[in-house]
């Protein structure tokens, strides 16, 4: 197979990838933020909002990429993983 050939059947799973490391930077963002909301005390509301949204997010994202095939979800799962990683290197916990 050429390379103009298989650019298009790499461009999914690299876009899925990208997707991936976003949603898990956003899913990881919101969960730091509804810890510190439990953690102060305020109401449950907010954090019980905020913990809906990341999975239903979470979910619609990857069953989008299932639908798509094996490859954008396993492409999107190692993208929530790097997100994994750099949150927690950023909170000082190597994982």
């Amino acid at each position: 197979m050429s390379l103009p050939g298989l650019m298009p059947m790499l461009a999914v799973p690299g876009a899925a990838l990208a997707v991936g490391v976003g949603l898990g930077l956003a899913y990881f963002a919101a969960l730091r933020w509804t810890v510190s909301l439990y953690a102060a005390g305020g109401g449950w509301r907010v954090p019980a909002m905020l913990t809906l949204g990341r999975i239903a997010a979470a979910a619609g994202i990857f069953g989008l990429a299932a639908r798509l095939g094996a490859l954008p979800l396993l492409a999107a799962f190692l993208g929530f993983l790097i997100a994994r990683s750099i949150a927690l290197r950023a909170k000082g916990r190597v994982a």
